[in-house]
């Protein structure tokens, strides 16, 4: 009877989970739908760059080429070793809106990507700072809807989710039971009630107002943290600043990770940052990851009588439902949710093992030791 029940509790959050997202995700708007700004404030477009030769032309040709006259780009080289710089300098002498900035050492105290992220804030003076990634692709109308509705809004803070594409589908489905687990702790749909203690951050697209950014402490709060895009929506919202989160289908695209080793390698620097690098908050996580989103089916289908598979089978068409009704996801990821629950648990796992061997993490080809990262917490 212990095991029904449980089983009837796990079936009941599940389904409740499930109806969460769905009208959570149905509260957020869509970047497509919002008007083009008429009068334009100054933005500033920042971004960090560090070896990024693979995929660096084909986004800054769309950076380059929005239908937003008052902004300019402002790139942080990073000490790229590779053609990064080169390709760079032939972008420069094409688009007058594009500035570079090199920077060749590291300052002590700080994480490669966010003293790049600050640089850019120190060498910019926009009314707006839009922090993105190399790697993004958008849509020309993107700059002039986006900032229609952080003024509309009076906004300090915004965020775009992007479609994120890939070419590997068995790493399509792993993302959607990850962004899953992510939209649960977050809930960006509420990060616009001030009461709320929900935030938002995304790393492809955080986008701040200058003088509220500067009140909040800039990136200099969080010099230390390799989840800069989470902390700075957190570090936004704890200051009483406003904040909202779009939704960018067709309009901010970016391919995170190719496959999942690429995916599962990027977990070494990021997967004990939400947890503060504390080992025994990580190694709940993963139980947790286990118990709620790797085990539940599976057990439920091969061990259960027929009332717990049938819970199961409606945990299962919940899932089903949920992936069919939002954009990007296919049906049949709701099939992969427990292989995903195993892959997370076990790239969380190994980036456990290998954080705490090495006594740091490796981020941009510079060393972070453990006692470091502690520290700014």
């Amino acid at each position: 009877m212990i095991f029904f029940y449980c089983c009837l509790l796990i079936c009941i959050i599940t389904i409740s989970l499930n109806i969460l997202l769905l009208v959570g995700y149905s509260r957020i708007r869509f970047l497509s739908a919002q008007p083009i700004i008429e009068n334009e404030p100054s933005v500033a477009i920042i971004i960090p760059v560090r070896d990024e030769e693979e995929d660096l032309e084909q986004a800054l040709q769309s950076v380059c080429n929005l239908n937003y006259n008052n902004y300019r780009i402002i790139v942080i080289n990073d000490r790229s070793t590779d053609r990064t710089g080169e390709i760079l300098e032939g972008f420069k002498t094409r688009y007058p809106k594009l500035t570079v900035v090199t920077v060749t050492s590291l300052p002590e105290g700080w994480l490669g990507k966010n003293n790049a992220l600050q640089e850019g804030y120190r060498q910019s003076d926009e009314e707006w700072m839009l922090f993105t990634d190399a790697d993004i692709k958008f849509h020309p109308d993107m700059l002039g809807r986006v900032m229609s509705y952080a003024v509309g809004q009076q906004l300090d803070h915004l965020c775009v989710l992007p479609e994120v594409e890939s070419r590997s589908a068995l790493f399509n489905g792993v993302l959607a039971t990850f962004t899953i687990m992510l939209m649960v702790h977050l809930k960006p749909w509420d990060a616009r009630k001030p009461k709320s203690k929900a935030y938002v951050g995304i790393g492809a697209f955080n986008m701040v107002r200058r003088t509220a950014y500067e009140k909040s402490g800039t990136h200099e709060r969080i010099k230390l943290r390799s989840d800069d895009d989470l902390r700075l929506g957190l570090q936004m919202k704890q200051s009483g600043f406003r904040q909202d989160v779009l939704t960018g289908i067709g309009y901010v695209q970016l391919e995170w990770y190719k496959n999942l080793r690429q995916f599962s390698n990027g977990l070494l620097k990021n997967a004990m940052a939400p947890s503060d690098f504390n080992i025994a908050k990580v190694i709940g996580g993963i139980i947790f990851i286990l118990i709620s989103i790797a085990l539940p089916m599976p057990v439920m289908f091969i061990f259960g009588t027929t009332a717990i598979r049938v819970m199961a089978g409606l945990m299962l068409l919940f899932h089903i439902i949920y992936m069919t009704a939002v954009p990007s996801n296919k049906w049949w990821y709701a099939f992969m949710i427990p292989f995903a629950g195993f892959f997370i648990a076990f790239s969380f796992t190994r980036a456990l093992v290998v954080t705490v061997k090495q006594g740091g993490i490796y981020w941009r080809d510079s060393f972070y030791s453990l006692e470091m990262l502690r520290r700014q917490d």
